[in-house]
């Protein structure tokens, strides 16, 4: 498989400052729907000529806040990105996210495990609207058959990034 050239780029409208709108699910993987709601800031820059980009977080949780980091790289031969978490309350990287762009949505899966069992991940990135960004992550145990959303990010221009 032939990656497109273009999808090195696919990332390029996260780099920059950004104010993040989390939401996130209470208990996950319990039927809950009750949602917390708090802020966060992020930095993305370019690395690896393009290749890929790197972002640091501040995630204020209600019980605390914490620094996070996203490491995300582009394959050229394939067209698909792997992304990286790395959690400061656990420096590790977590399992990778994998996948692409397609029509303006960015979708990755990967596998991992929450409270000791194994479950799917999926990541969706889109763009609501031009200046800004939404992340949405969702948990499934029966492989892919359903999805629980269980948090989301919207992401607006710092503010000095919104005059630029």
């Amino acid at each position: 498989m032939s990656g497109n050239p273009d999808s090195a780029r696919d990332f390029d409208f996260l780099i920059g400052r950004w104010t993040v709108r989390h939401q996130r699910l209470r208990r996950r993987l319990a039927g809950d729907t009750q949602w917390d709601a708090f802020d966060g800031t992020m930095h993305a820059r370019l690395i690896l000529a393009g290749q890929g980009n790197f972002d640091e977080n501040v995630i204020h949780l209600p019980t605390g806040s914490y620094q996070a980091c996203t490491l995300r790289l582009h394959d050229p031969h394939t067209g698909r990105w792997s992304i990286h978490w790395i959690d400061g309350r656990d420096p590790k990287l977590d399992p990778p996210m994998v996948g692409q762009f397609t029509d303006g949505v960015g979708t990755f899966f990967g596998n991992d495990s929450f409270q000791g069992r194994p479950i799917r991940v999926r990541f969706l990135w889109t763009r609501p609207d031009p200046s800004g960004a939404r992340w949405e992550q969702a948990f499934s145990v029966d492989d892919g058959a359903s999805w629980e959303t269980n948090w989301i990010m919207n992401f607006e221009p710092a503010e000095k990034d919104k005059a630029a």
